[in-house]
């Protein structure tokens, strides 16, 4: 007996979806938490910078905290909209721009790692001049005073090379002429610290700068904070290889869950035009 001819295999019914529900929301949420995390850099790195004097604001913007926040909480919330509203909508345009962008972010970071190793010689006379930048405008913004205050004291340190460095800054410098009070001084957090000191002498670095190396030596930290940051570097390379995998993973994550959904969403989309090509077919 002859057999009957196979039916032609219908068409996947209008409410089946190639788009999976855990990729689409985990992407979602995940883009929706970086994007709160930028808002909230934005709002303080904005707060920030209203607070501040502005012929002192605009004089310093190079070496400026609150600009670096914004910049880095503006780029994030683009990027994480793009994310949000792709997944949540579908958008394969928004999620394309969502993956290029994070894969060129990754990329670039890739390359500082690799070039900074590399060219260390350069990357150290680069960390020089922010550095001298800095104590340039150390009385000009509050916040970079007080983030090279931390450094000086977290690391024991005194200015770029040494702690005549400080003689670039205007208050600190040592010419004759300069009517400052604070002339040939440095600033209090390169003082030695007195673990029976309770209350902070801000004047202990006072005239520091007339003393030779082994006399200050007794009252400041003469060695600079290049060669003292260059050592915790190498002393510290497997913590900054985990601080580096920490930064890289959840990017990697968010750039193949992307590639993931565009997928599923090209597959949803052939399989409707599919079904819309079938709907006269005897067979549906």
């Amino acid at each position: 007996m002859a057999r009957r001819a196979a039916a032609p295999a219908r068409p996947l019914g209008d409410d089946f979806s190639f788009v999976s529900p855990v990729v689409k929301y985990v992407l979602f949420f995940f883009n929706l938490l970086f994007w709160m995390i930028s808002m909230v850099m934005v709002a303080v790195g904005v707060y920030a910078r209203l607070l501040k004097h502005a012929e002192a604001a605009m004089a310093c913007l190079a070496v400026d905290p609150a600009i670096l926040l914004i910049v880095v909480g503006v780029l994030t919330f683009l990027i994480t909209f793009c994310g949000c509203v792709g997944s949540l909508r579908e958008n394969i345009c928004l999620l394309q721009t969502f993956s290029v962008c994070l894969t060129v972010v990754f990329l670039l970071q890739l390359a500082a790692g690799v070039l900074g190793f590399v060219f260390s010689d350069r990357a150290r006379g680069k960390v020089s001049e922010i550095i001298n930048g800095a104590i340039v405008h150390y009385r000009d913004d509050l916040d970079l005073q007080n983030l090279i205050d931390f450094g000086q004291k977290e690391f024991s340190c005194c200015g770029g090379v040494s702690y005549k460095d400080w003689s670039q800054n205007m208050y600190f410098n040592c010419t004759a002429t300069n009517p400052s009070r604070e002339r040939c001084s440095v600033p209090f957090s390169c003082c030695l610290h007195d673990a029976n000191q309770t209350v902070i002498n801000t004047m202990c670095g006072h005239g520091m700068q007339d003393k030779g190396y082994l006399e200050a030596s007794a009252f400041i930290y003469t060695n600079g904070c290049i060669d003292k940051l260059v050592n915790w570097v190498h002393s510290n390379l497997f913590l900054l290889g985990g601080i580096t995998l920490g930064l890289a993973l959840p990017q990697l994550v968010g750039i193949v869950l992307a590639q993931l959904l565009i997928s599923q969403i090209r597959d949803q989309i052939k399989l409707q035009l599919y079904n819309q090509q079938h709907r006269a077919d005897p067979w549906y």
